[in-house]
């Protein structure tokens, strides 16, 4: 989360938004955006039906909770890139989504 909030001017100056989502209470994900520094939402309590919803991997040891999905969705709300991970390795830098994003746009234009 700290990646993503030193690149947050970067991403607001190309008019993007991160939202994190958890599925700790209110009380981790709160220590865990105090910890991080992240300026950005953290939404908290995400449950098994959740991750389904979204087509990710759920862990049921150590009380259950959601492997990493991370999505880049363009305007409108289309998903124009995602990663799905069953573990800790394999998650989305905050620079391949800056290079992903800035890569978009110029051909775009």
């Amino acid at each position: 989360m700290a990646e993503w909030e030193s690149r947050g001017a970067e991403l607001a100056e190309l008019g993007c938004s991160v939202i994190a989502a958890v599925s700790d209470d209110l009380e981790h994900a709160q220590k865990m955006q105090a910890q991080s520094g992240a300026q950005f939402p953290i939404a908290y309590g995400i449950t098994q039906a959740d991750a389904a919803a979204i087509g990710a991997w759920w862990s049921d040891d150590r009380g259950g909770f959601i492997q990493p999905a991370e999505f880049i969705l363009g305007r409108g709300g289309t998903v124009l890139g995602s990663l799905y991970a069953s573990g800790p390795v394999g998650r989305m830098s905050a620079n391949e989504a800056l290079y992903m994003i800035t890569r978009r746009e110029s051909r775009r234009r």
